[in-house]
């Protein structure tokens, strides 16, 4: 059980990592570049945090940045407990970033959006248990 939770919280944390190409297959996120995934995430933050000119070019370089560091965790063999630590430590530092860019009203609309993914992949997980 103690396993099932974790591996929900790092599919969480990739998933909301990259929301749009998430929908897509395990195998087609995995062929993604780092650039692609950098590009998603700074265009659904764009549109839903309504972010200014300056705040987008920030919020790529940082997305970019962290897109980067996660493509071990995404495209490596390790067991999921180990991709778990490094995609939350990895996750940490990047929101850190991100609260410096994003006025208190838009960060507190991506996290409200990270939890409302993170009900959607509970739900998910739930359906296919049935």
């Amino acid at each position: 059980m103690k396993r099932a939770i974790q591996a929900t919280v790092l599919c969480v944390v990739l998933l909301f990592s990259v929301a749009v190409i998430a929908r897509q297959s395990p195998e087609d996120f995995k062929n993604t570049t780092p650039e692609q995934r950098a590009q998603v995430q700074t265009n659904l933050m764009k549109s839903k945090l309504q972010l200014t000119d300056d705040q987008t070019t920030k919020v790529a370089a940082i997305n970019l940045k962290y897109a980067k560091q996660m493509e071990p965790v995404i495209k490596g063999d390790g067991g999921k407990m180990a991709k778990f630590k490094q995609a939350k430590k990895i996750n940490e530092s990047k929101e850190a970033e991100l609260k410096t860019v994003f006025t208190e009203e838009q960060f507190a609309s991506y996290e409200k959006g990270k939890e409302e993914m993170k009900q959607e992949v509970m739900k998910k997980i739930k359906e296919k248990r049935q």
